[in-house]
């Protein structure tokens, strides 16, 4: 079948990590389904698989990917959630320490076929496109998580969502926009200052730019190159939400303001398998979609890919193996 694989780890050049071509079939072990993929949609977890981050070298070659929509071995339209943990852990499968995702531990989901533990699977709705249904597992099931469990929000509030053309931005901006939060969005670029708007935004600004007012949370995935400016956009006793840092690792901490305005720093991964159910109740009955930048063969992964690592995307690129 045909994959895409992380073959190398490369920091400089991650694209120069990839290959696609053919590989064996999936080993299926017993509990778990064969998923013939229809669609996967890329996030930043795939660049920095390409890096070396959380795959070393003795993993490799890794079939990357994590999101995935398909058909399983029984004919039944299912969504793949990534995250494979102990249910019964405290606190569910995200904090328990042995969890992997897919294409860290296991091949992951950039192929034409996949396999996943059985209960990893969560029936698709017909009123989900395979394209559309791919985007939730990473990005969009990280916004929700992030806005519906770790931010404290509550309808009316304000919400700051930095880097709005990403797809966790995108998502959180459409999702917070349908739960009636008050959601302001930044950006570098006008054209994702617009895109903002159109998925919901009540007000885009330039990155850093002095707002209208104080917010109640901000969610961060940029980090070094914003995360000052988050922590001055926060009325006292407010909280920032971190689930990534696609800018780089090392913000200044700023622990002066942390302290003196007793602010909250959360920290919020993926999101669970109960989680991404009422994630997709929630898109059926409000209708909100993932907005979908462009779609892909597989054979061009490493465009989508590179698109990916340059910041050239507006919501989610998907792929159609």
């Amino acid at each position: 079948m045909l994959a895409a694989r992380a073959v190398a780890a490369s920091m400089e050049d991650p694209l120069s990590a990839l290959e696609v071509g053919q590989v064996e079939e999936p080993n299926v072990p017993e509990g778990w389904a064969l998923v013939t993929v229809k669609a996967v949609s890329l996030n930043h977890h795939d660049v920095w698989s390409l890096r070396g981050v959380g795959l070393p070298a003795e993993r490799l070659p890794m079939i990357i990917g994590c999101d995935a929509a398909g058909i399983d071995d029984r004919g039944t339209e299912v969504i793949v959630h990534a995250v494979i943990g102990d249910p019964d852990f405290p606190g569910g499968e995200i904090v328990d320490p042995g969890r992997t995702l897919l294409s860290e531990l296991h091949p992951g989901t950039l192929a034409e076929r996949v396999a996943v533990p059985r209960r990893n699977l969560i029936p698709k709705p017909e009123s989900l496109s395979f394209e559309e249904a791919c985007c939730l597992p990473t990005a969009w099931l990280t916004a929700y998580r992030m806005l519906f469990d770790r931010s404290g929000l509550r309808p009316g509030q304000t919400v700051l969502i930095q880097g709005a053309g990403g797809g966790v931005a995108s998502a959180a901006i459409a999702l917070g926009a349908a739960a009636g939060f008050r959601v302001w969005a930044t950006s570098r670029q006008q054209r994702k200052r617009d895109f903002a708007l159109e998925c919901g935004a009540h007000a885009a600004f330039e990155s850093g730019a002095r707002l209208p007012g104080k917010v109640d949370a901000v969610l961060e995935t940029v980090g070094e190159a914003t995360w000052g400016h988050s922590l001055r956009a926060l009325r006292p006793g407010g909280r920032i939400v971190v689930a990534g840092s696609t800018s780089g690792f090392d913000p200044p901490a700023e622990l002066n303001r942390v302290f003196f305005k007793e602010l909250e720093v959360v920290g919020s991964t993926m999101g669970t398998l109960e989680e991404l159910r009422r994630l997709v109740a929630l898109l059926e009955v409000s209708g909100v979609r993932p907005r979908i930048d462009r779609t892909l063969p597989l054979a061009e992964v490493a465009t989508g890919l590179r698109a990916l690592a340059e910041g050239d995307v507006l919501g989610k690129i998907v792929i159609k193996p």
